[in-house]
């Protein structure tokens, strides 16, 4: 649940660069990172005054969203009617920040976000708006949120505020110690929560009283909830004079500026235990006493009231190094949505080199850079050998800089790279300080580099004069006004050299005194006007690009199981699409094997779905336009890299619509799919063929094989899931209606050709299908799945017993070698797409049948590999599971190992005595009336784990595990088990390919649940065959009787199953077979 904002506001200082930021906002909407429903408005706000104060923005800040929804509204004036209804969420940016040019909202925190739809930069106004978004802010009723974003803040999942009967106004406060609230403000209540008073940095007394039983206090976190009523009578004050001043129309009309506070005039003005008097007196000049009797006025009728939240955590950001930098390293596992980490964004080539305590965010070290506890280094790309002692805040530096930290020390020091535009000139400027430096600190009393003025002044030959001007009084003489830092040579470009030299021994910091004199410098408080905030936010994230490349190529070479979509994502949102896609090439074009180019090119798929924006129409479709077609040539006979380069040469010219684009990705997925299948025909190795006695002319030799049902780890089984996470399936060969469904029968014949027949059921029907190829040409279409006979005509050409492509025509091959030709009769009693795994067994059955009778023989284990083989020379893509569980006798296991060669293992599931019947008794299918449509399912699965969802990662590992428990379980004969394995497997399918379960489906297991220990459908779901565990045993005719009552469900039927412990049969039969004939029972489908 998350609250649905009307309008977010982002104050930002005067000159502080309001469109950089309002791009800010922008890209936090692309990117998803505002919740499921983004604010229909987003505004960054710019104070019409430098000082203006957090009161006074927030009067401003309400006076631009009244504006913007007034006019939306239809109004030509600005009316409080539209603050009603609304959900306004304010967020002040407040002061510069000695250790961030953008500031404290915009600090990036050392923390990835890994559920986010697009991967991104975290900074601390991206917690905040998630904190306030899906935590505090639930449950609110309409009205104005103002919150700062000077601090840290973590809330809990229930902040348990209670909005029943709200009225007025709403502080939320934080328990914290009251040594902390020594320095911070806290919150004086009644025993009713009602605010008497605010304390800023009270007395131990004063402390005290504010204290809570459990000796915390209610700390003032910068968080405030105006009521809809409040927030109208405070926007009522901006045209009274003197507040009128806060505002932009104010500057407009020439009014003279004020600073007013949130907490220490809007908020203060409506505490209980505050007099009138008192409070306006204490205003300061006239204008703010003026300013206080009119918000008293306004707002004293309203209650204020305070909401504690217990086990929140609150860390106002300072000026002390220290305090940052321990903010920076002392992490957290997790906050909520946020998972802190030691490399945030960032490529270490040598992470071992980073200690524990360390911290880097958005960086890029190559090389060997070591890193102490202590410190923390922001948004550099450095190159070792370095060495960063600890205690160290290391920020923007570029790669330029390396060689002059090589051999530097550097130890608790603040060293920080700056974008500065001076009028037209924009340059880069470095800064140096001690962790230990005070800013604001008179330098009589204070250190520089954590030595007191006096010892810096004697070890670097610098005086006074060098920094201040003679008139500058003593204690206006501190850091901030220091003229230290070198901004421009006359003739020579500035290095970082120029602010290091300021740590180096006396004799050595002599020879730089003269060029730092000759410079022109500035102070930290000249060069904070001057701080291009828009640079700064482009240079962090050309480097956030820069190390995600190098993420692209480590994800991908190491095989690692992270996803790169959400980086795709946020490259096509910031225009880095080019780069990545780059990137993904390189890759492609020099992978060790075929897998990883795969990958890379499905990832090139995802990146033009991007580009699309969802426009141009499904994923899924049609890959074979002719434009592509030498590209695919070239990957098709191995040249990789070639194959690329087409690829992308082609690419460039589908990039110019939302439905080219989505084109081009399907013929990226087509690419990828034709290194699938050269990766999965690497199975071929461990097909093993033996020579065999040639059956007469005209004998038939005919193989009949159950159906399989797959009890759990279906998809592990599947390319490319298969060999790049590794899989395992338990499978049963089943007798459905008491008869093997699936078969073939294969003779040879006298005339050179291929006679292909597709029986039709039931028996009493005509053959189905009749092809006659008498040249090698009928045969060019066997890699079109859906072509007359292609599966049968890949199988002559997958046995050898047909040479394709070849000079040698058809006719006289077939005479050569077997003195005529072939004649293939195949059949199924099984409905099209039953999900009983028929496809797969048949071509087993075919190839089973056709080395037979071409005088060969081969082993179950290499008939595995085989129709792995075929099935990847037909395109079909599928996996090892339904060939195993139907030529492979009884209850087994599969399995195969994350690597290529693809290799698959099976293993038979002992189970104790009499558990076979058990199971026979208990089992059943329920024909379902719905036909599935597993193409575009695979399609979908095999993108979602390209794309390494973390759903499907996880989903995988649970489908072999689930395996395992269950095959365990099997062999306890433990039947409750194995139906709790059948409906943790039917949830884990939903969860791999979602929309596999059609209504009428649900509806029907749903009925079945109280009378069932589990079901599933078979394979891949969407339809065909729901087999199920019975409770009770032989209870076909009840649960007929329970589907019957139901409506909607159409053409069902139930049938009996049992385990088929004897495997496919082959036998030459003779020649005496009426064409046309069926071997074996009939089932009542």
């Amino acid at each position: 649940m998350a609250a649905e904002w009307s309008v977010l506001l982002l104050t930002c200082q005067r000159g502080g660069c309001v469109s950089a930021f309002q791009r800010e906002l922008e890209a936090r909407r692309l990117r998803g990172g505002l919740g499921p429903r983004p604010p229909a408005l987003l505004l960054a706000v710019e104070d019409p005054w430098a000082r203006l104060g957090s009161g006074g923005a927030t009067l401003n800040a309400l006076l631009v969203a009244a504006e913007h929804l007034s006019a939306r509204a239809g109004c030509t004036v600005v009316t409080a009617d539209v603050l009603r209804e609304a959900r306004i969420l304010i967020l002040h940016t407040g002061r510069d920040f000695s250790f961030d040019d953008c500031g404290r909202a915009f600090t990036c925190l050392p923390a990835e976000e890994p559920g986010a739809p697009a991967e991104a930069l975290v900074c601390n106004l991206d917690s905040l708006l998630w904190t306030m978004t899906h935590r505090l802010c639930v449950g609110s009723p309409p009205g104005v949120w103002v919150c700062s974003t000077d601090m840290l803040l973590t809330v809990p999942s229930a902040p348990g505020i209670d909005w029943d009967g709200f009225q007025g106004v709403r502080v939320i406060a934080v328990p914290g110690s009251q040594a902390y609230a020594r320095n911070h403000g806290v919150y004086l209540t009644d025993e009713r929560g009602m605010v008497c008073d605010i304390v800023y940095k009270g007395t131990e007394a004063q402390i005290q009283q504010c204290a809570r039983p459990d000796g915390t206090v209610p700390l003032v976190c910068g968080v405030v909830f105006f009521s809809s009523d409040a927030a109208e009578q405070l926007l009522a004050t901006h045209v009274i004079p003197p507040l009128d001043a806060c505002t932009y129309m104010g500057l407009d009309s020439g009014a003279p500026p004020i600073q007013i506070s949130l907490f220490f005039d809007i908020v203060l003005c409506m505490a209980k235990g505050v007099r009138e008097e008192e409070f306006v007196r204490g205003g300061g000049d006239a204008s703010v006493r003026s300013a206080r009797a009119v918000l008293w006025t306004a707002l004293r009728a309203f209650p204020l009231s305070m909401a504690c939240i217990p086990d929140a955590s609150y860390d106002y950001m300072t000026t002390s190094a220290s305090d940052h930098i321990r903010s920076l390293t002392l992490l957290p596992s997790s906050a909520g949505h946020l998972h802190f980490c030691r490399t945030a964004h960032s490529h270490v080539d040598q992470p071992r080199l980073l200690e524990d305590g360390s911290s880097v965010t958005n960086c890029l070290l190559e090389g060997a850079v070591r890193v102490a506890a202590g410190s923390a280094i922001q948004h550099c790309h450095l190159q070792g050998p370095l060495e960063i002692g600890p205690g160290c805040l290391i920020s923007g530096l570029t790669v330029g800089s390396s060689l002059a930290l090589q051999g530097c020390p550097l130890r608790d020091v603040v060293l920080q790279g700056h974008h500065v535009q001076l009028r037209d000139l924009s340059c880069c400027v470095f800064t140096l300080t001690g962790r230990l430096d005070d800013w604001q600190s008179p330098a009589e009393e204070a250190t520089y580099l954590n030595m007191p003025w006096a010892e810096f002044f004697c070890r670097t030959g610098i005086r006074e004069g060098d920094l201040w001007d003679i008139e500058t009084p003593q204690q206006s003489r501190c850091l901030l006004s220091a003229r230290l830092f070198p901004v421009l040579h006359a003739q020579e470009a500035l290095g970082l050299e120029d602010v290091l030299w300021l740590l180096a021994p006396a004799a050595v910091a002599g020879k730089q005194l003269a060029r730092w004199r000759a410079a022109w410098r500035m102070s930290w408080q000249e060069l904070l006007p001057c701080l291009d905030k828009a640079a700064e936010l482009g240079a962090r994230q050309a480097l956030f690009f820069l190390q995600g490349q190098r993420k692209v190529r480590r994800v991908l070479l190491g095989r690692q199981d992270s996803s790169l979509l959400p980086l795709a994502r946020s490259a096509v949102h910031e225009g880095y699409h080019e780069a990545m896609l780059g990137t993904l090439d390189e890759v492609a074009s020099t992978a060790s094997d075929a897998g990883i180019a795969a990958r890379a090119l499905a990832c090139v798929a995802e990146v033009l779905g991007c580009m699309a924006r969802g426009e141009g129409g499904l994923r899924s479709g049609p890959a074979a336009n002719g434009e592509w077609a030498s590209a695919f040539g070239r990957l098709e006979s191995g040249d990789v890299a070639g194959g690329v380069r087409e690829l992308a040469a082609e690419r460039q010219k589908w990039l110019s619509s939302p439905a080219l684009l989505v084109r081009a990705a399907r013929h990226y997925e087509g690419a990828e799919q034709i290194l699938v299948r050269q990766a999965v025909m690497s199975s071929c190795q461990f097909v093993t063929v033996g020579q065999a006695e040639l059956p007469p002319l005209g004998h038939w030799v005919q193989v009949a094989c159950p159906a399989r049902l797959d009890l759990s780890g279906g998809w592990s089984d599947t390319p490319p899931i298969t060999y790049e996470h590794g899989g395992a399936v338990v499978d049963m060969a089943v007798l459905v209606d008491g008869c093997r469904p699936i078969g073939a029968r294969v003779r040879r014949i006298g005339q050179p050709e291929l006679r292909l027949v597709s029986l039709g059921w039931p028996p009493q029907s005509e053959p189905a299908a009749e092809l006659v190829c008498r040249e090698l040409q009928h045969l060019r279409d066997y890699c079109q799945p859906h072509a007359p006979g292609a599966l049968l005509k890949a199988a002559f050409i997958c046995t050898g017993v047909v040479q394709f492509p070849s000079q040698k025509p058809l006719c006289a091959q077939l005479l050569e070698r077997f003195g005529g030709g072939f004649e293939v009769h195949t059949w199924s009693k099984l409905p099209h797409g039953s999900g009983l795994g028929t496809s797969s067994i048949l071509a087993g059955a075919v190839m089973a049948s056709l080395y037979r009778a071409a005088g060969k023989v081969a082993s179950t284990q290499s008939l595995i590999h085989a129709v792995l083989h075929l099935e990847q020379r037909l395109t079909t893509g599928g996996g090892w599971q339904d060939q195993v569980g139907g030529l492979v006798p009884g209850i087994k296991i599969g399995r195969s190992k994350a690597e290529l060669p693809l290799r698959v293992e099976v293993e038979e599931i002992p189970v104790p005595n009499g558990f076979t019947q058990t199971l026979n008794d208990h089992l059943l299918l329920v024909y379902t009336g719905k036909t599935r449509l597993a193409r575009n399912l695979l399609q979908d699965v095999v993108r979602s784990w390209y794309a390494r969802l973390p759903s499907a990662v996880h989903n995988t590992d649970a489908l072999v595990n689930n395996a395992e428990e269950c095959a365990q379980a099997l062999r306890q004969g433990d039947l409750p088990l194995v139906g709790k394995c059948l409906d943790c497997y039917w949830q884990q399918k939903k969860c791999m390919a979602p929309g596999c379960e059609p209504l009428a489906v649900g509806r029907m297991m749903e009925a079945l649940r109280p009378h069932v220990y589990g079901q599933c459908l078979a394979g891949a779901g969407g339809g065909g065959f729901l087999y199920v565990l019975t409770k009770a045993p032989r209870q076909k005719e009840a649960l007929h009787q329970i589907l019957a009552k139901m409506e909607g469900l159409g053409n069902f039927s139930i049938h009996s199953v049992e385990v088929d412990t004897g495997g496919f049969s082959v036998e030459v039969v003779g020649c005496d077979l009426k064409d046309g004939s069926h071997p074996g029972g009939d089932m009542a489908l």
